[in-house]
């Protein structure tokens, strides 16, 4: 969730390109798992942090708290706190954020349907540079 250059403060990278910052955040890593798991269904914190780590490595508390803060500010989660003992904290997606999530869905979709080719195109490049490599060490080892 944070902006590229360590020089430029949240403020003022927002304001240079506020696109870019909302891309980040709807693309993240815990971003994208997030807008998913809530196109469901709402979730309390604990609950949502399991189902997020069902789909691979878990989210710390604070990485899913900075996420969830962050897509909230956006306007796309909403924060529903109900003052009951215990407290009680439920998430889900705003009306723009179902539509970010589609969006994302989407293209996680098209990512898994894809997969074998990009795997594919992986190992044609890997050989590729493989190859590259060895000429150019042994170019390099003749000229020396």
């Amino acid at each position: 969730m944070a902006v590229s250059s360590s020089r430029v403060s949240a403020a003022e990278a927002e304001a240079m390109c506020p696109y870019r910052l909302v891309l980040e955040h709807v693309t993240s890593r815990w971003g994208v798992l997030v807008l998913i798991a809530l196109m469901e269904r709402s979730y309390r914190f604990s609950e949502l942090r399991r189902e997020i780590g069902r789909t691979g490595r878990g989210v710390s508390e604070k990485m899913l708290t900075q996420t969830l803060q962050t897509l909230e500010r956006d306007g796309l989660v909403l924060r529903d706190a109900k003052p009951v003992i215990p407290p009680r904290v439920d998430y889900s997606l705003t009306p723009l954020g179902h539509e970010a999530a589609a969006q994302v869905r989407a293209l996680a979709l098209w990512t898994e349907r894809r997969m074998t080719d990009v795997e594919e195109a992986r190992v044609v490049y890997d050989e590729a540079r493989a190859a590259y490599d060895e000429v150019r060490a042994a170019t390099a080892a003749r000229t020396s």
